[in-house]
């Protein structure tokens, strides 16, 4: 009867460990939300990759493949410039995509990844003169939905 008991105990004490581990990694994955069709550069395709690290910082990661020069586009920027919209609802530029030999691949392939405090709830890019821009300007070459 003891045997039974203890036997029973330690399935439920299990039972539950499992069902924690397996909460915790689902809750803890990354977020990976795809760019929306671009009628600016429409073979330009990629995502953003958003979570959480052990500073409780966010990491965000984005991969982009077919993206056009940016003094291709009409009419010719200099710079790709990242944002990203806040859970306050405020707009931050986080960085820049360089266009040119050092940064992009001849597969027109481009990276990003930072660490912010804030939380985004979306990213997009734009075409920009001048890469230190405080608010963005057009075009909105490409975007996220909401997330």
């Amino acid at each position: 009867m003891k045997n039974l008991r203890l036997n029973l105990n330690t399935k439920n004490i299990l039972s539950g460990l499992l069902f924690t581990f397996f909460l915790a990694a689902f809750t803890s994955c990354s977020k990976k939300v795809t760019f929306l069709n671009s009628s600016v550069v429409p073979a330009a395709q990629g995502y953003v990759k958003v979570n959480k690290d052990d500073n409780k910082n966010y990491v965000i990661k984005i991969e982009i493949k077919n993206l056009a020069e940016v003094n291709r586009i009409q009419p010719p920027k200099n710079a790709y410039v990242i944002w990203m919209i806040t859970d306050e609802n405020s707009t931050k530029n986080i960085g820049q995509i360089k266009s040119g030999s050092s940064m992009m691949s001849s597969k027109l392939k481009a990276s990003f990844e930072t660490v912010t405090s804030f939380k985004p709830t979306k990213i997009f890019i734009t075409a920009e003169d001048n890469a230190d821009v405080q608010y963005p300007g057009a075009p909105t070459v490409l975007s996220t939905d909401s997330f």
